[in-house]
């Protein structure tokens, strides 16, 4: 199957996890691409994409929106979609008014899906999100594996 992911990162921990990703499906380091460094017709013939990021502002950040608009309508008519994110656990060690603007506003993979469906994209994966300790990170132990596995569910 003829698949990329693409993310952004800032820490290293959307990466991380993109790489997995990558792995897990068997595709070599030029199918896993920062967002910064992919054309719109690079996705031509594709038939899985992949899209992560890690969220900020209860959002994606701007490369991987930026992207997201240089992709023509209907462009990923066809194309397998899926979505990610990364973003910290939000327990009742998070500030109360964070908890109530994260439930309200969500994360970064959510919109992410929406735009890719917009474009044409079959979704085949609910979006996923991968947590990260404090703000840079490291990721928590096992969201690698479970990012491996969550694609394992691609048909």
């Amino acid at each position: 199957m003829k698949a990329m992911v693409v993310y952004e990162s800032f820490f290293g921990n959307t990466e991380k996890v993109a790489r997995a990703i990558g792995s897990a499906l068997g595709l070599t380091d030029q199918d896993v691409v920062n967002a910064a460094a992919v054309d719109a017709d690079q996705i031509k013939g594709l038939e899985l994409l992949i899209v992560g990021s890690p969220t900020r502002a209860f959002n994606a950040c701007e490369q991987t929106k930026a992207l997201l608009r240089r992709m023509p309508d209907g462009s990923l008519k066809g194309i397998k979609v899926a979505a990610f994110d990364t973003r910290m656990k939000i327990d009742g060690n998070v500030p109360g008014i964070l908890r109530v603007l994260a439930k309200i506003f969500g994360f970064a993979a959510e919109p992410i899906a929406r735009r890719l469906i917009r474009k044409g994209g079959i979704q085949v994966l609910d979006p996923a999100g991968f947590t990260v300790k404090d703000t840079e990170g490291p990721l928590y132990e096992g969201e690698l594996e479970r990012a491996a596995a969550w694609v394992g569910g691609i048909q």
